[in-house]
């Protein structure tokens, strides 16, 4: 295990951490030298650095998911942790444990699998759960599907997120169709399993979460209807019929044509995957901005752009508000500091102000 993680590391004091590259951008300063500005990240956060001296002796030494080993200099600027590096080499992928450096589920992905294995036996419609068992006895789909992250950034992005979604989501419609007597249970759960699996193709993920070739020009929905689809052609007894519900939920579960759905839904279980899907995809997000926030202070997280908002720490937030009340009610109002104002101006402000 290593020693420490960028979340562990302390505040101004100088420091020696492996980290992985996650972003390198060569920039210029006034004076027209380089300098660096990366992104180093482990599985516990990241960090923003920067190097400012001896820049060219290092600059191609390493490039973006290369792990480096880094000494610097910790401190506070705009309220976030950033690291001043003065040195800084490569390492090998021989010298470091890759469980120390991506972010993981915290659950065991063979005991997913072999949940998802159960609820595949348990579909009760010979076709669909033909179809399934189709398609998981294939050994990559199998390794990939437990091994994915759900997205590049926005839900589970994290290895065996994808599965973690998709177990979530089960526990969601099994809900929900014993609450609407009218919902095919089986066809809800086979849209459910499936509606993402394209997503083990569309990213790469053996260091830092990024999209393939095949992701950049074809997406995870397309990708996901050919699998499908090639597996469902080595069944001849399954109804085409049946096979294009299954192929609406996988090309209309985003719910909308303008976020990229060729689709929208257009059938109960198609629109219930559609929600479903959005709902725990939303609560992972707004969960993982408060984790993962790197403001130091106050109780708002930085803008979350797939949110469109902040997102209250709330934790913080109601701890803040407790300290707050405790509070003598007769104690004076303390006003806020004016950081155009210098502390000899702030003295004499409140030497002149009247006493009442």
């Amino acid at each position: 295990m290593k020693s420490p993680y960028i979340a562990e590391l302390p505040v101004s004091q100088v420091v020696n951490v492996v980290c992985l590259v996650q972003t390198k951008d060569i920039r210029q300063k006034k004076t027209g030298e380089p300098f660096l500005s990366l992104t180093l990240s482990d599985r516990t956060g990241d960090i923003d650095a920067k190097m400012w001296d001896n820049v060219a002796e290092v600059l191609n030494s390493f490039e973006k998911d290369d792990f480096v080993r880094v000494r610097g200099l910790v401190q506070v600027f705009q309220n976030r942790l950033q690291l001043t590096i003065h040195k800084i080499q490569t390492v090998t992928a021989a010298e470091v444990d890759a469980a120390d450096f991506y972010p993981v589920s915290s659950r065991d992905r063979m005991e997913m699998f072999s949940e998802l294995q159960r609820l595949v036996a348990s579909i009760r419609n010979p076709h669909l759960r033909t179809l399934l068992e189709t398609i998981f006895a294939d050994g990559e789909i199998a390794l990939k599907f437990r091994t994915a992250p759900a997205a590049k950034q926005i839900h589970h992005a994290f290895l065996g997120g994808l599965i973690e979604h998709v177990l979530s989501l089960a526990v969601l419609a099994e809900a929900a169709a014993a609450h609407y007597p009218f919902v095919d249970r089986d066809l809800l759960l086979t849209g459910v399993i499936l509606h993402d699996i394209g997503k083990i193709h569309e990213l790469n993920y053996e260091r830092s979460i990024s999209y393939s070739d095949e992701g950049q020009l074809i997406g995870h929905i397309p990708i996901g209807m050919k699998i499908v689809c090639d597996k469902a052609s080595l069944l001849p007894d399954f109804p085409r019929p049946l096979l294009m519900l299954v192929e609406h939920m996988i090309l209309s579960h985003h719910g909308q044509l303008d976020y990229g759905s060729p689709k929208v839904p257009l059938f109960i279980e198609a629109m219930l995957l559609h929600q479903l899907d959005n709902l725990d995809s939303k609560m992972e997000t707004m969960r993982a901005a408060v984790a993962n926030d790197r403001q130091l202070e106050g109780t708002w997280t930085g803008f979350v752009s797939s949110l469109e908002r902040p997102v209250l720490k709330k934790e913080r937030y109601l701890q803040s508000s407790a300290a707050n009340a405790s509070l003598p009610a007769d104690a004076p109002a303390q006003p806020e500091a004016d950081p155009s104002v210098s502390a000899f101006a702030a003295k004499l402000q409140a030497a002149l102000r009247p006493k009442c």
